[in-house]
């Protein structure tokens, strides 16, 4: 078993490693975290023994488990004990807990969600979408399309695009999202 120095000399560069895949910056990670820069860096360096304070929210700005930032053991337990993230009246519940590769999520959307007009985005990554009940409305470019349950939407996320519930009721969605280039296969019959 390693000793704690070993385990507590190897946060930093674990630390480092999830900063650089999701392409963050020690100053985007310090306003997130409220952690100074040159704390950050001291801590990536080795510099800086890591404690609880500095940790959690490191933790909680990757979005990881705090086991993984100093790599305990692992429990046996395979369950992911995610908790719920609350945006603009959606819910996004994590499914998956590595960063970086692909994500999982599943989202609820109330009905109506978001509200407004057509706005549509465009981002890096590609997205896969299955909606387990409900409807969602996907307005992809030019295209509108209205999926119901069971049904699959694929594409990559530099294209415009924008969700709405239309209802009736809240709508559950099963998403994936990867970087560019992660595509998810989908197989479908032809009608």
């Amino acid at each position: 078993m390693d000793s704690l120095d070993d385990v507590l000399e190897a946060v930093g560069p674990r630390l480092r490693s999830l900063r650089q895949e999701r392409g963050t910056t020690l100053t985007q990670l310090s306003t997130t975290t409220g952690i100074s820069v040159s704390t950050l860096s001291r801590l990536e360096s080795g510099q800086r023994r890591p404690t609880l304070e500095l940790l959690l929210p490191l933790a909680r700005a990757h979005q990881v488990q705090l086991d993984e930032l100093v790599d305990a053991p692992p429990t046996g337990d395979p369950r992911i004990h995610a908790r719920p993230i609350k945006r603009n009246g959606a819910v996004m519940i994590p499914l998956s807990r590595r960063p970086g590769g692909l994500q999982a999520y599943k989202q609820i959307y109330p009905e109506g969600w978001p509200g407004g007009d057509v706005n549509q985005q465009t981002h890096e990554g590609y997205d896969w979408i299955y909606v387990l009940s409900g409807q969602l409305r996907l307005v992809l470019g030019d295209k509108d399309f209205v999926l119901s349950v069971g049904e699959v939407a694929e594409f990559d996320t530099r294209m415009p695009h924008w969700f709405t519930n239309p209802g009736p009721g809240p709508a559950e969605v099963l998403c994936l999202f990867g970087p560019q280039g992660e595509r998810m296969h989908v197989r479908a019959r032809s009608d």
